[in-house]
């Protein structure tokens, strides 16, 4: 099926020649357009986003100026950055091109990203060749000062103000000062800048100067820059150089600070330098003699020195005779005592003994001293002072899990073994019984004078109580007691006369069952009672059960006591029962007749 198709009607218009206007001007063609447009366009400059260029101020507003760049429209800045200048018509600035059009159709430019592109490009460079700039420093921040560098904010740390260290920011407020670029970032467009690499390089140059004119044992004048704890920094006229603590003095020191402090002028030597590492080592002691070198005849071996303690070892301790001059007084040195001593707690620093010099090594500075040489050796006569079995008083020094040291004076002393603290108890460790620093009573048991030991007993101040206590608490004997300890094994009772007793699991049972518990007191029977090795045994179960056992056996007595009553009664009995029956013989037959004789009768 053919479409059908409409006619189309021919209009009086449609010949109409529409590209003539009203005014009988005709338009361009396509072609003419575009061939007109591309040489319209090349009269205008070719710009690019972000690109800087000159222009010229055309023109102003209340908020913006008006800038020519030689584009197809003028561009406009705002007069915010224009703080820094008097802006008028015709002037020639710099701008960067932000956005070629707007979301208004302008083209926005900005001076200010221009200057800070430049200078940006400026920092780079300045960092590469290390050249210095100049920058006001706008503000305070964190950790530092704002510094503008041509029209670019940097920031400067607070440790690169000055050599020195700087806790008021706000003086520098306002200031113009020189630095160096020491540090950039190219992707967030920040740069660090510092003044003290300034002046350090101009130090390091005075330093270089100096260093080259110095030499060993040279004598410099100086001035204390800043005391340390290991030692002083003296200041040499724009170079530093070390004093260490052990250069100060002949003499131990604790602390720079007791011979120097900040400010003060004195005489160094220079022992050594680091040309490379541009260190410099001075010394102050090294102006005198050292006093070995200087002492006094009067010191020598076996003469009699006093010093005071400078140092402690585990070996022994240092005394100092003169500043710089010190003797070792060894451990074996300090007490005639056989005993070890601790050289940490005996000494102490600071304090004054008087020793005899033992030996004595000029050249190699060395000296050995005694304290205990200027006393006789009690050792010699121990004897005399502390016979066998006599009683004394001493002080405890020490404890040990297996006894007690006793000082009974200076370099005399012995040990109290554990069994021989006390006769009635026994102690797991000596701390139970006494402690460091108390008096305490012994008896001398044995003498080594070989050795130096004594062998001390504090038990034997008394007489052996386990004769008395065998008689108290005999086996089968009852008493009270309390059970002061416990475990699974038994438990630990406390009987009269400070004595203790043991009774094992199975012998705490009650007679209701249950068990005896700890601090209980309730009656023992003693089951075995050994003095030799001071053990008693004891039972509460048996208590019980023997009292049970008792009173079986009374009930069985009276049982037996009342049978043979009951027997004895029943024999009585039968006896008198036995005498009335013969006796009565004939007259019972008799009465058996007569009453045989009436029952006929009544028949």
């Amino acid at each position: 099926m053919e479409e059908n198709k409409i006619p189309q009607v021919q209009s009086a218009h449609d010949d109409f020649d529409w590209s003539v206007d009203k005014r009988n001007v005709a338009s361009y063609t396509k072609e003419d357009r575009k061939k007109y447009e591309e040489v319209y366009e090349q009269t205008f400059t070719s710009i690019d986003e972000a690109q800087v260029m000159n222009g010229t101020v055309v023109g102003k507003t209340n908020t913006d100026v008006i800038v020519n760049i030689g584009f197809k429209s003028d561009g406009m800045i705002s007069l915010n950055e224009f703080r820094d200048m008097d802006v008028k018509i015709g002037d020639e600035i710099e701008v960067m091109v932000v956005e070629k059009e707007d979301r208004n159709g302008h083209l926005h430019l900005s001076r200010k990203m221009a200057r800070a592109a430049r200078a940006w490009n400026q920092i780079v460079e300045f960092y590469k060749t290390g050249e210095i700039v100049t920058g006001n420093i706008t503000s305070k921040t964190k950790g530092g000062l704002i510094v503008d560098v041509h029209g670019l904010e940097t920031f400067l740390p607070g440790s690169q103000i000055d050599v020195k260290p700087v806790t008021d920011y706000d003086q520098y407020v306002g200031k113009t000062m020189d630095f160096k670029v020491v540090k950039i970032n190219e992707q967030i467009r920040n740069a660090v800048v510092s003044h003290k690499a300034l002046i350090e390089s101009d130090m390091e140059a005075q330093r270089s100067v100096i260093i080259g004119q110095l030499e060993k044992g040279q004598i410099l004048e100086g001035t204390v820059k800043n005391v340390t704890d290991f030692g002083a920094f003296i200041d040499l006229g724009g170079v530093d150089g070390l004093l260490y603590i052990t250069d100060i003095s002949w003499g131990r020191i604790n602390h720079p600070t007791e011979v120097l402090s900040n400010g003060q002028k004195l005489n160094v030597v220079v022992l050594d330098f680091d040309d490379e590492k541009k260190r410099i080592s001075l010394g102050l002691k090294q102006l005198t003699p050292h006093p070995w070198d200087n002492l006094s005849e009067e010191i020598v071996e076996g003469s009699t020195v006093t010093g005071k303690v400078v140092n402690i070892e585990d070996y022994g301790a240092f005394l100092e005779i003169l500043p710089g001059v010190e003797g070792l007084v060894h451990v074996s040195e300090i007490t005639w005592s056989s005993q070890p001593i601790n050289a940490k707690e005996f000494f102490k620093m600071g304090d004054e003994y008087q020793a005899k010099v033992v030996t004595l090594d000029k050249s190699e500075r060395k000296m050995s001293l005694s304290i205990k040489q200027l006393t006789e050796d009690p050792w010699e006569t121990i004897e005399n002072k502390y016979p066998l079995d006599s009683r004394h008083k001493g002080v405890v020094k020490n404890l040990t899990p297996y006894g007690v040291f006793v000082e009974l004076e200076t370099g005399i002393g012995g040990m109290i073994h554990i069994s021989d603290l006390s006769w009635i108890k026994r102690y797991n460790h000596p701390s139970e019984f006494t402690k460091v620093g108390e008096d305490i009573e012994v008896v001398i048991m044995g003498i080594d004078k070989e050795n130096r030991k004594l062998s001390l007993g504090h038990k034997q101040v008394e007489d052996d109580p386990w004769n008395t206590f065998e008689s108290v608490f005999p086996i089968g004997s009852i008493h009270e007691g309390t059970v002061i300890k416990k475990d699974d094994k038994g438990a630990t009772v406390q009987l009269q006369y400070g004595l203790e007793g043991f009774a094992p699991a199975r012998q705490l049972r009650k007679e209701d069952g249950s068990t005896v518990s700890a601090d209980e007191t309730i009656p023992f029977m003693i089951l075995e009672f050994d003095r030799n090795d001071k053990r008693i045994l004891v039972s509460h179960t048996r208590v019980w059960e023997a009292g049970k056992a008792e009173e079986q056996e009374s009930i069985k007595k009276d049982n037996k006591d009342q049978a043979e009553n009951t027997k004895k009664a029943v024999k009585n009995i039968q006896n008198k029962v036995e005498k009335s029956t013969l006796g009565d013989i004939g007259a019972l037959a008799a009465l058996k007749d007569k009453m045989k004789q009436d029952e006929e009768g009544n028949k």
